[in-house]
């Protein structure tokens, strides 16, 4: 939740990485657009959160800079974001349709493909949680030009993976995301790409499909998908100039 708001976040996640998960999302909202926009956030307890001590460690009370707008009581609304796949809470397609403070599409990437090919591998290799459960999803970013692995995280939901991503970002004053690729473990939803271009990355590449939404969605904001990204094969749906054949 955020102070001095009714705007209220609600969650099912897998807990580790929470501030980056709140972060991430208020980037995917647009209430904020980097770590200079977020001050603090705190686990905080209180009547029926449970636990000896009155906390669960499942609320969080988060703290925007001084000067940042919080969102208008006319807008302000409940979001429930879920593990499901879906519009999260949004209402339609226009609503989600936010317009990103980055300009992916100027972004000077350009993607090796032999290096886009080895990302899947890659990003299955460190999924350390994936190989004691089978069933984590996972989100890891990638140096688009050295491919360095840049930070991954898994979580039950594909949505809270890439949103602690993104708050990894806003917490080490990487926003912008320029020059990098997001890899996901599942298919590209319309609000993982929303989730991209709002937090400034590139190029966003799954290893199952992309919805006919998302396709729409990258191509207007000039972001690269790719999908179906398997073994040495891939569908490049947006930006396939961004592709060094």
């Amino acid at each position: 939740r955020l102070v001095g708001s009714e705007m209220c976040i609600r969650d099912r996640r897998t807990p580790g990485h929470d501030v980056e998960l709140a972060s991430g999302f208020l980037v995917s909202e647009g209430v904020i657009a980097s770590g200079d926009d977020f001050a603090s956030a705190i686990h905080c307890g209180g009547p029926g959160t449970g636990g000896a001590d009155g906390n669960t460690y499942n609320v969080l009370d988060i703290t925007l800079t001084p000067g940042v707008p919080l969102p208008s009581p006319d807008v302000a609304r409940a979001f429930y974001t879920t593990s499901s796949c879906g519009m999260c809470g949004k209402a339609s397609i226009e609503a989600v349709r936010t317009v990103s403070r980055y300009d992916v599409a100027s972004d000077p990437l350009l993607i090796d493909p032999e290096l886009l090919v080895t990302l899947p591998d890659r990003l299955r290799a460190e999924q350390a949680v994936f190989d004691k459960t089978g069933g984590l999803h996972a989100a890891a970013l990638f140096d688009g030009e050295t491919g360095e692995l840049l930070v991954l995280r898994e979580d039950v939901g594909r949505h809270n993976a890439v949103d602690k991503v993104v708050g990894w970002g806003v917490r080490h004053g990487r926003l912008p995301l320029e020059r990098t690729v997001l890899m996901v473990s599942g298919r590209a939803s319309f609000e993982l790409v929303q989730k991209a271009a709002m937090a400034g990355i590139p190029a966003l590449a799954a290893v199952s499909a992309p919805s006919s939404l998302a396709v729409e969605l990258a191509r207007d904001a000039g972001l690269t998908l790719v999908g179906f990204l398997r073994g040495r094969t891939f569908n490049v749906y947006a930006r396939a100039d961004r592709l060094g054949y």
